[in-house]
């Protein structure tokens, strides 16, 4: 489902004009919006200006009960912008839609349900993805976690994304828990786009201000291994905080489709990320600037938000 072909400016005044929370007595309606422009410089192309809108619209009945939907920019798995005086690319999908309820055993959530993978895109799937399907997670002990997802993501294509599944062939098992105060894991076993794999990621805070994270996913059938290893930092610059993330990250080539689900450039080989980004003051603008590269081409973008 295509649902809109427009462009930037009508974009832009059709969110802008539905940021209001509804409250009844049977419900409560709520919604989060973020916009973005940026520049996208890499090595290969000549520049190019995009944009990006994410709107999160959701209707809480109870405590326990509540429903989801997600629609953004972007025809793309792992990528939600849209080029600029592209015509071609004026798009926006609804990528999730379901129902989710809490309570003190955890949660459960069914429909065209999120990814939880990981703080940044290339630490797990992206966080603009879907899993048609129910995931079930179970609070234990010692702040630990079970969950399981069962589903499907058989297409990469947003259009699809509302699509009832007709098959299972997603199928997930992650344990989390703490080491201590500083240090976390999870430790999951996984199956997608046809392949099975092992996935172990270990989160450690070296002090208020430094967060270290690996991963490790391995293909079974393959032998093929993805690994990322990086830093979280937070700074005052200019008056505001100033988060930075840098992380180095190698996939092996024959690691398969998993690798396109995770992020939109870095891809296959060795590859390495840093990201800068801050808040004009105490407005809801932010800006960011942010560079990847590989073995054979970079990238540099820079750009600024607005959310609420």
């Amino acid at each position: 489902m295509r649902l809109v072909s427009a462009t930037p400016l009508y974009l832009l005044s059709f969110f802008v004009t539905v940021n209001t929370t509804i409250t009844a007595s049977a419900f409560e309606f709520n919604q989060k919006l973020d916009l973005q422009i940026r520049a996208d410089e890499r090595s290969s192309n000549k520049i190019r200006y995009q944009y990006r809108a994410r709107y999160y619209p959701s209707v809480t009945f109870t405590d326990a009960l509540s429903v989801h939907a997600f629609a953004v920019t972007g025809d793309e798995f792992g990528s939600s912008h849209n080029t600029v005086n592209d015509g071609a690319a004026d798009y926006l999908y609804i990528r999730r839609a379901y129902l989710r309820h809490e309570g003190n055993y955890g949660k459960t959530e069914a429909g065209v349900i999120p990814t939880y993978k990981g703080k940044v895109s290339s630490t797990g799937l992206s966080k603009d993805g879907w899993i048609q399907g129910i995931r079930f997670v179970r609070n234990m002990e010692s702040n630990a976690r079970l969950e399981m997802v069962v589903g499907q993501l058989e297409s990469n294509d947003p259009a699809d994304a509302l699509g009832l599944p007709d098959e299972i062939d997603y199928l997930e098992m992650e344990y989390s828990a703490d080491f201590n105060d500083e240090t976390s894991f999870e430790l999951s076993v996984e199956k997608m786009t046809q392949a099975n794999f092992f996935r172990t990621e270990l989160r450690h805070e070296f002090s208020a201000q430094y967060t270290g994270f690996a991963e490790l996913v391995y293909r079974l059938d393959e032998t093929a291994r993805k690994v990322v290893i990086g830093i979280d930092t937070e700074f005052e610059m200019f008056g505001s905080a100033t988060d930075v993330t840098a992380l180095y990250a190698y996939v092996s080539d024959d690691f398969g489709e998993r690798a396109e689900l995770t992020e939109d450039f870095l891809g296959t080989g060795h590859g390495m990320t840093a990201e800068l980004a801050s808040g004009f003051g105490n407005s809801r603008w932010d800006w960011f600037v942010r560079y990847d590269g590989t073995e054979f081409r970079s990238r540099f973008i820079a750009g600024i938000k607005w959310s609420l």
